[in-house]
Parts: C-alpha cells; sequence; structure tokens
C-alpha cells in the first residue's frame, strides 16, 4: 500500500502511518529499529530497494530523507509511506526550501521509539558524521567512501574522524576476505614476515585490508595496482613459502599454502543489501575497523612527513 501526502506534517505522517497499521491488520510494535537513509533523488530508488530486502532479516522503520531546492523561501514536506511489503515501514520524505537545511527537526518525530537508530549514506558522505544533526541521533553510522567522487580522500577524511559507532561499506565488503585469510593464518605456518594486498588503483578496501594486516600481524604489507575488479590478491610471505588468496574474475577465489593443494572458495561480490544485513546485525561500536582505520590514517600521516616513499607498512 503507498500512500502520497503533499505539503504535509510529521504529526500528519504519524496518524496515517497508525491508521493504515491497523487497517493493514499490523502490530503495533515489532519494529526491532529505525533505519535513516540519507540520499538524493536520482539514487533513492536502489537504497530504498536495498532497505526493503534487509527488512526481512530486521523488521524496521526506514526513514528516506530526500533533500530538495533549499533555495526557496517556502518550506515543504512531501512524504510517501510504503506499507505491505515488508514487516515494517518506509517513509520517504521529500524536504523542500529552508527545511531542508533541518531535517533533523522533521525525523525525530518519527523515530520508533526505544529502538535503536542506524543512519545510513549511500552516496557521498559528510566529513564527521558523528557531528552531522542527523549522525548524532544514531548508534551506527554507515558510510561508503566507494561511492565518493574521490574514494581514498573520503576514506581519509573518515578515517581522521572516527567515532566509535562509524563504519564503512568498504570495510564491510572485505569481511570475506578477512575470514578466509584468517581461517588460513590459523593452521601451523611459519611466521609472516610481509605482504601485499592488490587491487585497482581507488580501492579504499584495499587500504584498509592492507592496514588491517599491518596491524595485526605486524609485519609491512605493501600496497600494488591490479586491473580490478576490486580486490585481486592477498599475498603473505613467509619462510616457507607464500599464503596467496587470489580473485581475478571477482567471483571465486583461489588459496595456495606451502605443502598444500590449492582450494577454490567462493568470493564474489556482494549487493549492497548484503552489506547492509551484515551492518545491522550489530549496533555496537566495531573496534576492528577501528583499528584499520587508525592503522590507516597513521600510514598517512607518515606518508605526509616522509614524502612520496613507499612505506614499509604500505
Amino acid at each position: 500500500m503507498n500512500i502520497d501526502l503533499a505539503d504535509t506534517n510529521t504529526k500528519r505522517i504519524q496518524q496515517m502511518l497508525t491508521q493504515t497499521r491497523h487497517l493493514m491488520g499490523g502490530p503495533a510494535v515489532g519494529m526491532v529499529l529505525t533505519l535513516i537513509i540519507v540520499t538524493d533523488e536520482s539514487a533513492q530508488y536502489d537504497a530504498v530497494r536495498a532497505a526493503t530486502e534487509v527488512a526481512r532479516e530486521h523488521p524496521c522503520r526506514v526513514l528516506t530523507v530526500i533533500s530538495r531546492d533549499s533555495r526557496g523561501n517556502s518550506s515543504r514536506l512531501d512524504a510517501e509511506i510504503r506499507m505491505g511489503e515488508t514487516p515494517g515501514e518506509t517513509v520517504l520524505l521529500r524536504m523542500y526550501g529552508p527545511l531542508a537545511e533541518h531535517t533533523d527537526s522533521v525525523v525525530i518525530p518519527l523515530l520508533v521509539p526505544d529502538s535503536p537508530v542506524v543512519i545510513w549514506w549511500p552516496g557521498q558522505p559528510p566529513a564527521a558524521p558523528a557531528e552531522d544533526p542527523l549522525g548524532a541521533l544514531a548508534q551506527r553510522r554507515v558510510t561508503d567512501s566507494y561511492a565518493s567522487r574521490d574514494r581514498l580522500d573520503a576514506l581519509a577524511v573518515l578515517a581522521g574522524n572516527y567515532r566509535p559507532g562509524d563504519t564503512d561499506f568498504t570495510w564491510t565488503r572485505v569481511t570475506p576476505w578477512r575470514a578466509l585469510l584468517a581461517a588460513a593464518l590459523d593452521q601451523d605456518h611459519a611466521p609472516v614476515t610481509g605482504g601485499e594486498v592488490s587491487a585497482e588503483p581507488d580501492s579504499p578496501g584495499a587500504e584498509l585490508l592492507a592496514a588491517w594486516l599491518a596491524a595485526r600481524l605486524e609485519a609491512p604489507m605493501e600496497r600494488t595496482i591490479s586491473q580490478g575488479p576490486g580486490i585481486t590478491c592477498v599475498r603473505l610471505t613467509t619462510e616457507e613459502g607464500d599464503i596467496t588468496l587470489t580473485r581475478l574474475d571477482g567471483r571465486v577465489a583461489t588459496l595456495t599454502r606451502p605443502d598444500q593443494p590449492e582450494h577454490q572458495v567462493a568470493l564474489h561480490r556482494r549487493p549492497i543489501a548484503e552489506l547492509l544485513a551484515e551492518e545491522l546485525r550489530r549496533l555496537d561500536p566495531d573496534e576492528v575497523y577501528h583499528e584499520a582505520v587508525d592503522r590507516f590514517a597513521k600510514d598517512l600521516r607518515t606518508t605526509a612527513s616522509h614524502g612520496p616513499e613507499p612505506l614499509e607498512a604500505r
């Protein structure tokens, strides 16, 4: 069921949500969180579709904030309510005029009471998510530096402004890589003395993976360039030989270890809905992500102070 409310207010939206829920026989409660999506008109379709898929696993109220032209003199709020597709509720909020500069005043009355809040920026993220008016409402703040105009610069800014509760989809994308590498390193092997992460030139995920490996293994990690897609190879050097995880087609990877047969493992590039679902499974601060971005930021500062020469830790 879709309901359009033109030139409306939050009280009217809340009343319509309650009336529609009762009309459809839905429960008054049952939503486990509020998901705020901050996007523009061109990207809202894909973002809402991903959130709708995820809501089947995590029933929630999805508030999609779309700021339209803020240059007008009069404020206006248009809302579109969607119910029945999932156990949750979806509300698209289009704000015009000065109201577009005060989105938090519209969102706060529509939050699900006594439940966590997660905010997601599918496109260009704010420089400091925790200091954003909407970001300050959330326990978890999800960005995607891969969707930014300058991916590595966006990741560097986010790393420098990290606060507990921040995370980025570039980190979520490397979860399968980290899991496979951790499983390989759980078996007996000689100490890792170095390695490299190979990926397309502007891959923030490769930067974070290299930083995480360097911090955890206390070994230098070189960042090398490949044709992609995404990360194509991780090579860890030991005295007994190399441990390598190679994925050239974006779907299947090959794991090789010294004196062991090769193993083919599924390692596909996951869609946004899977990434979002993974992030919604945990609402506490991601300390491992903090460790990775802290190391990444530290390496950037070292690079800036020593000039363009390659670093051992990169």
